[in-house]
């Protein structure tokens, strides 16, 4: 039906003896979110929230959805944008400046004062054959496909056009490059190819598969057993604070393998530097602040500049965590629990790509499944 609130510092057991004025919020029959202000009493404001409720339940539902598209289906494609951007509320920092990224370059320039209802599957054929005439690169069409797609779909939901406009339409297709892998011998080279704080780093990643921001926050703490590590939070590149892990809620972790030489790397660092509330890793200059990502970065820019360390073309830090994965898949870890250990949002992410390094497990499984039927 709604809610009645008060935007004062009372908590809500003092609601009926402070003087604040009560809100009401709630959603007209065109779906519309609306407050109103300036109730004295709650029996007011309740009040006034039973008139919005009978009189939406007057409303033939025809004429509600009528009412949604006259109001959204003129709406321009930015001002939609933006009500459906503001909506995206479990987005953290970064995903949020990607997202305004994606919009701002590509979606608002050439869809921006489009109305609402003007879209069809031509219009969205169209906008992509018109990335690809400007040179956009795939993995930036698909990023954009997908959100004006996302977008669209909410549009259609309430009802906006007749013909889904994104149905239908081939996205574009991205195919990633086959990441590279270090070798055991390559990664022996890289993870002293520098100071301390990138051979803890290196051996984070490629020990426990942690993403760069996830090392950035390793914590003495976070060793719940002689073999398990708890990964708990990150440095985010783009606050360069403390926060969730990717895919995960606030307060959400996740347990991965703590290999001997690991835990070894984190203790003898911790004893050599000492930690700040565990926190093993600090701001070269500020130890109060946590550590930042150009630090490793400009390292491995050093140690490929020097070319004192076999790293081939195409390898990157993030190759290091790739280790990891290679490491389990070719020692025979179900690819389900890899998955599950590097965060992956789902199990696809994981099998797209990382399914070449899982040589054989046709010929395995045969050879396997006919012991019994040899027997």
């Amino acid at each position: 039906m709604g809610s009645f609130f008060k935007e004062c510092e009372h908590p809500r057991s003092r609601w009926s003896k402070c003087p604040h004025a009560y809100k009401v919020r709630y959603r007209s029959a065109a779906g519309r979110q609306l407050e109103e202000s300036g109730f004295a009493t709650q029996d007011a404001a309740v009040e006034r929230l039973t008139e919005v409720y009978k009189a939406k339940k007057a409303t033939p539902r025809g004429q509600a959805k009528l009412e949604r598209i006259a109001r959204y289906g003129a709406m321009r494609f930015e001002e939609y944008a933006g009500e459906w951007k503001a909506g995206q509320r479990d987005l953290g920092p970064a995903s949020v400046v990607h997202l305004e990224s994606l919009l701002n370059i590509h979606l608002l320039p050439l869809l921006g004062s489009r109305r609402m209802n003007s879209f069809d599957h031509k219009v969205v054929e169209g906008f992509l054959q018109t990335m690809e005439r400007n040179g956009i690169g795939l993995a930036a069409q698909a990023n954009a496909f997908n959100k004006l797609k996302a977008i669209l779909l909410d549009a259609n939901r309430l009802g906006l056009f007749d013909d889904n406009p994104v149905a239908g339409i081939k996205p574009p297709q991205y195919d990633p490059k086959r990441v590279v892998i270090p070798s055991a011998e390559q990664l022996r080279q890289i993870r002293t190819a520098d100071d301390d704080s990138f051979l803890l780093v290196a051996d984070l990643m490629s020990g426990c598969g942690m993403r760069n921001g996830e090392a950035y926050a390793v914590n003495l703490n976070n060793i719940v057993a002689d073999d398990v590590y708890r990964i708990s939070e990150q440095v985010n590149r783009t606050t360069g604070q403390y926060e969730r892990l990717k895919h995960r809620k606030v307060g959400e972790y996740r347990d991965v393998p703590l290999p001997a030489r690991v835990r070894q790397s984190i203790e003898w660092y911790a004893d050599k530097y000492g930690t700040v509330n565990g926190y093993l890793l600090r701001h070269p200059s500020d130890p109060s602040r946590p550590f930042p990502h150009y630090h490793i970065s400009n390292q491995w820019q050093r140690i490929k500049k020097a070319g004192q360390t076999d790293i081939p073309d195409g390898m990157v830090v993030y190759s290091l965590r790739h280790f990891f994965a290679s490491n389990c898949l070719t020692h025979g870890i179900p690819i389900t629990d890899v998955a599950e250990w590097m965060g992956h949002k789902t199990i696809e992410v994981t099998y797209k790509i990382y399914r070449h390094l899982m040589p054989g497990s046709i010929s395995k499984a045969a050879k396997i499944l006919n012991l019994d039927l040899a027997a």
